[in-house]
């Protein structure tokens, strides 16, 4: 492979997102349109990656926040030729250039390596492809011979030229030699007053340097954003494609349309994801696993045999093997599970490990907490572990048995085999294999009378 520059446009305003959010920092699969551009970018290995900003100020640098990217201000914004003139100074004199966009997201790896190489046998190369419908568009136009001759952009298309179905992409791969030539000769004679790159055509086309084509091996590799509607839809489109990824892995997907992926998901054999489940960052499922339906799990490890029942949100946790969460379940960051714990419905889990076969089944916090092996958490138990200023720890060693509604103020200690009787506030640590409650004494008053509502006139 050639020495790699990368240039990235992302300095467009995007009028029909009817948004101040710069567009490229809009979300496809819950991440910036921009961050989806540069892992491909990265992929590619490239020496550096430029990328031009404009409208948005510093936001979309702040937002990105890597320090390895070249960032570079294009204003005013005067056409992609303008952007990429921008650039000049941090290109190499040999190699190649790539340039993307920063609202074209899905392009695939190998399309663009297909580019890089046709480059750097001294061609210019361009993505085309042709489409039923190329309005809005520019369109490539071909000589006699077949031979690219030059890009008109559509508002500067004659009739004829209106009618080729041949579109050029703006994803192209440039000789860094040529490109050091070309760029100070754009001019913008044109109806929109702006430089544009895709005169580089008529400028390779004279300078005897060959143009070559390659198309992507589908429509929506090239697909950029400018409105809602079209994020819309390239996110369904992006959807579909992580969908059918897992099927073709053996995973079982109750219905392929409902299921969204906002990061990387991996899953082991003769896992099952019911409808309507959301995965995001990071998540590792084994085998085995299955996932109820409308779960979320962000940033989670999920050891094999594991039920997630339905409802349950699980984030930035550890999930052993054989275990049995929700339904209704919260799983907080910091928490981690060993094997065969069953944590209920309705019960909240954070910052805590829970030891093997320990079980919370029912209405419960456990917060701050270290849990031994085969504890018994009743319905209703809540660790108080904060007191208004700092956060404390409970401690509940091996074979504990907690009864409901037991309040179990920290800093706590709970020692081995202990039983604690339902409906008590444990103040001190308690001795091993003991009983402790508090409960204050119950009492029955004879005769005594429900109050009675007053009527209106008072009596």
């Amino acid at each position: 492979m050639p020495k790699l520059n990368i240039v990235i446009l992302a300095a467009g305003l995007g009028k029909r997102m009817h948004s101040t959010l710069p567009k490229v920092l809009h979300p496809l699969a819950g991440r910036p349109l921009l961050s989806h551009v540069l892992d491909t970018a990265r992929a590619l290995v490239p020496e550096k990656i430029c990328v031009v900003y404009g409208h948005g100020g510093e936001t979309v640098p702040q937002t990105i926040a890597d320090r390895k990217l070249i960032w570079v201000k294009q204003e005013p914004q005067l056409g992609t030729g303008h952007a990429l003139m921008q650039t000049l100074p941090h290109l190499d004199k040999k190699g190649v250039t790539l340039v993307l966009y920063g609202d074209v997201p899905l392009t695939k790896v190998e399309t663009l390596q297909g580019l890089i190489a046709t480059a750097a046998a001294k061609y210019l190369a361009l993505l085309t492809l042709e489409l039923d419908e190329p309005s809005g568009y520019g369109r490539i136009v071909r000589s006699s011979g077949d031979k690219i001759t030059a890009i008109v952009e559509e508002k500067d298309a004659s009739k004829a030229q209106r009618q080729i179905r041949e579109i050029n992409t703006g994803i192209m791969a440039i000789p860094n030699q040529y490109l050091h030539d070309w760029l100070p000769r754009l001019e913008n004679r044109n109806a929109q007053k702006e430089y544009y790159l895709t005169d580089i055509v008529a400028l390779a086309v004279k300078d005897g340097v060959r143009v070559e084509a390659a198309r992507p091996g589908h429509v929506w590799e090239i697909l950029g954003i400018n409105s809602k509607v079209q994020l819309a839809a390239l996110e369904r489109i992006y959807q579909n494609e992580s969908a059918s990824r897992l099927l073709e892995q053996g995973v079982t997907l109750a219905d392929p349309a409902r299921i969204d992926i906002r990061g990387q998901l991996t899953c082991g054999g003769d896992v099952a994801i019911d409808i309507n489940c959301i995965f995001e960052g990071a998540v590792q499922l084994g085998d085995n696993v299955r996932v109820g339906a409308h779960s979320i799990l962000k940033n989670v490890k999920v050891a094999a045999g594991t039920l997630i029942a339905p409802f349950s949100h699980i984030e930035d946790a550890e999930i052993g093997k054989n275990c049995r969460i929700g339904p209704y379940a919260r799983i907080r960051p910091g928490t981690r599970l060993a094997s065969e714990v069953h944590i209920g419905n309705f019960v909240e889990v954070k910052n805590s490990s829970i030891a093997a076969g320990s079980k919370a089944n029912h209405l419960s916090y456990i917060g701050d907490a270290v849990v031994g092996k085969n504890v018994n958490i009743g319905a209703g138990t809540i660790t108080c572990n904060y007191d208004g200023a700092n956060k404390h720890q409970t401690i509940i060693e091996d074979d504990v048995f907690i009864g409901s509604d037991t309040q179990l103020i920290a800093p706590l200690t709970v020692a081995k085999g202990t039983t604690i009787g339902a409906g008590s506030t444990i103040t001190k640590n308690t001795p091993p294999q003991s009983l402790t409650l508090s409960r204050a004494k119950q009492m029955s008053i004879a005769g005594w009378k429900r109050p009675v509502k007053k009527t209106k006139s008072g009596k």
